[in-house]
């Protein structure tokens, strides 16, 4: 899987996919699909085509008017496609000529097509898998303006005449999608709006830690913008992606070298693309076929609480609650609780967010949770959230927490954060806070028995906005390495 990212994606955000009789009927509407659906079945014994499977020129014109063309170069060029994809699909078996004095071969009916109308959704979906990877072939390939020209002594094509390296635009378009993925799932697993190309084509080109992209780096973020914009031209066709080209009349103006928006233009008329839920579907194959783990909402309902814990850690928090949510549909709320707190115990590096997400989830649990909370009060580790949940919710009898018990709590919240990687304003405003309610705090902090203790002071020694304070911090994190 590719290495290139959105800013600050660990881990790819879980999606919510339609069922599968909804996305079968999805490929059976994708517009090129569905051409060489109908091409497949036009086909007969009559059809003539070459040695590599593609109809006679002579034979474009009646499969442009079977697919209800004209037969202009339009016309033609999409009854072509459709062709090849039949082929590369098992929708139509090409033969060789019966001997050699016959020009043309033949085809048949291939096992595929029967499957079109007596195969269930996943024989759908697998034919139509099959066709998005016949177009992402032809989306990374080159154009040859003179073919004969890459053809080397051997008869082969010449990849170094040909200047195309078919493995790097592969992760390319990869990459691409990869990215286009995670910006199209969003906080909640469902579909977000579309994405404006030039944001897809940074995402790939401007590292994580450019301020300011240079002249350079900006020229190659225009290139790959064009790249891409035939790339999805290509690819929108099979249902892949909803695509807003970029505005032809644009490049005319500015040309291709300089096609990127100020921040006062209209972003759309740089191109906006968004993958489809049939498209989610085929690139998380992909995704998962390169051995990216690329969960969907529901995969942890069946697991433990520590899996679920674990497993939400770098959710994106609507994603998380979603599937908390699934998680404690048909359990016993305070059997739930009793599990959820049980999963967040520990010492280990992950264990600040995995309390964090369980104080969340105890959130959607309800008030049956309650004698499950309360048992934990005198818990160091989760007495301090304890009685969190317990005064968010009016709880009377709530005992005052020992003074150790609150800084404990304090380097746990913020742990929890720096884990989680979230807003960097909002941690900023969460240390400020901390820091303004409790007099002596570094002073008492540094002293607290926590694995993660030198880790938030040294963080609080860079994000705390006062600089005597965040001196403060600095001092608190190296008394607390030297007692460690």
């Amino acid at each position: 899987m590719p290495e290139d990212r959105p800013a600050g994606r660990s881990v790819l955000p879980p999606v919510r996919l339609p069922s599968e009789a909804e996305l079968a009927r999805d490929a059976l509407g994708a517009p090129l699909l569905a051409r060489a659906v109908r091409l497949a079945r036009w086909a007969g014994p009559g059809t003539r085509v070459g040695a590599g499977g593609e109809l006679v020129d002579e034979q474009l014109p009646a499969a442009a008017e079977a697919l209800g063309l004209h037969p202009d170069d339009d016309g033609l060029a999409y009854a072509s496609e459709a062709w090849r994809i039949a082929v590369d699909t098992g929708l139509v078996e090409a033969r060789d000529p019966e001997d050699d004095a016959a020009e043309y071969g033949t085809v048949t009916h291939g096992e595929a097509l029967p499957l079109v109308t007596g195969g269930g959704p996943q024989d759908i979906l697998a034919l139509w898998q099959d066709a998005f990877d016949a177009v992402f072939a032809d989306a990374i390939a080159p154009v040859l303006e003179d073919p004969g020209a890459i053809i080397g002594p051997d008869g082969g094509i010449d990849f170094d005449a040909l200047g195309w390296d078919p493995e790097a635009e592969t992760e390319f378009l990869d990459a691409v999608l990869g990215n286009l993925y995670a910006l199209t799932v969003g906080e909640t697993g469902g579909s977000e709006g579309p994405v404006p190309l030039p944001a897809l084509a940074a995402s790939l080109i401007v590292p994580d830690d450019m301020r300011e992209p240079t002249d350079a780096v900006l020229e190659q973020v225009s290139e790959a913008m064009m790249r891409l914009d035939d790339q999805f031209r290509v690819l929108e066709p099979i249902g892949l992606v909803e695509y807003r080209p970029v505005d032809e009349a644009l490049m005319a103006e500015e040309g291709a070298e300089s096609a990127l928006p100020a921040e006062e233009e209209d972003f759309s008329r740089y191109g906006l693309v968004k993958l489809t839920p049939l498209g989610l579907y085929g690139v998380r194959n992909r995704l998962i076929e390169g051995g990216e783990p690329v969960p969907t909402l529901g995969d942890l309902a069946d697991k433990g609480a520590d899996a679920l814990l674990d497993g939400v850690a770098h959710y994106p928090d609507g994603a998380a609650l979603a599937e908390t949510a699934q998680w404690l549909e048909g359990r016993a709320p305070l059997q739930a609780a009793r599990e959820l707190l049980t999963a967040a115990r520990g010492a280990d590096p992950g264990a600040p967010l995995r309390r964090l997400r369980c104080q969340q989830a105890l959130a959607l649990a309800g008030p049956e949770a309650e004698p499950a909370v309360r048992d934990v009060l005198d818990d160091r580790e989760l007495g301090g959230l304890a009685r969190v949940w317990l005064a968010e919710r009016g709880s009377p009898d709530v005992p005052p927490p020992p003074e150790a018990m609150v800084f404990w709590l304090a380097v746990d919240t913020i742990a929890a954060q720096l884990d989680a990687e979230g807003d960097l304003a909002e941690l900023q405003d969460l240390i400020v806070g901390l820091v303004g309610r409790h007099g002596g705090f570094f002073d008492a902090v540094w002293r607290v028995d926590h694995p993660a203790a030198v880790d938030v002071l040294e963080a609080m020694g860079r994000l705390h906005p006062d600089k005597k304070t965040a001196k403060d911090a600095r001092k608190a994190a190296f008394k607390a390495r030297s007692r460690g």
